[in-house]
């Protein structure tokens, strides 16, 4: 029986994207020796992530209430907006504490071939919040590949009539990269990025 219960588990861990078999029964081991309250936690936290959790009215970041956090916080700078894809892009920018602004989850980038056209996308909703004259500048953080630079460039061209700074992220070689095995592409951008540091 108990191992009908660990192999339950063991299937639903896999049904995670990264998960493969063996890491799925090295996590479920752990969770049968962790703390029932610990385990309890987990268990509890994902129910209220599935119950709880919404789309932000404004930026469409995830939240629990109708507007997330950043756009209900007014020390934020209003008059910048971060493009983003998805929500999780968020937490990462945050991380880095280098931007005060507010945020737009695109929820996705365009792809025609997998029928991702701009009406499927948050872009309309952008180009309204702009509209509303407090916004100066648009950052575009959108993925650095196909998908990601083609969705940076419509948008970019929905928001021209409105003469708004819109900036695209700065990407290149990684810290603690060699330039030895940077690829052509990321060797291109990395030089039309460079910034004076004098």
């Amino acid at each position: 029986m108990s191992e009908g219960i660990i192999g339950r588990l063991i299937d639903a861990l896999t049904s995670l994207p990264g998960i493969g078999r063996k890491t799925a029964q090295r996590l479920a081991f752990f969770i049968l020796t962790m703390p029932k309250d610990q385990a309890e936690a987990i268990a509890s936290a994902i129910i209220d992530v599935k119950n709880k959790a919404c789309f932000c009215s404004v930026c469409f970041n995830i939240t629990s209430s109708e507007t997330c956090e950043i756009c209900s916080n007014q020390s934020r700078d209003q008059s910048k907006i971060c493009v983003v894809e998805e929500p999780s892009n968020i937490m990462v920018i945050e991380r880095a504490r280098v931007f005060d602004g507010l945020y737009h989850v695109l929820l996705g980038s365009l792809s025609p071939i997998d029928g991702i056209t701009p009406d499927r996308l948050k872009i309309e909703e952008l180009r309204q919040r702009v509209a509303k004259g407090n916004i100066t500048e648009v950052i575009l953080a959108t993925n650095p590949n196909t998908k990601g630079e083609m969705t940076a460039q419509y948008v970019a061209d929905v928001l021209k009539p409105f003469n708004i700074a819109v900036s695209r992220i700065a990407y290149g070689l990684p810290m603690g990269g060699d330039i030895e095995f940077a690829d052509e592409v990321t060797m291109s951008r990395s030089l039309q990025g460079r910034k004076s540091i004098v």
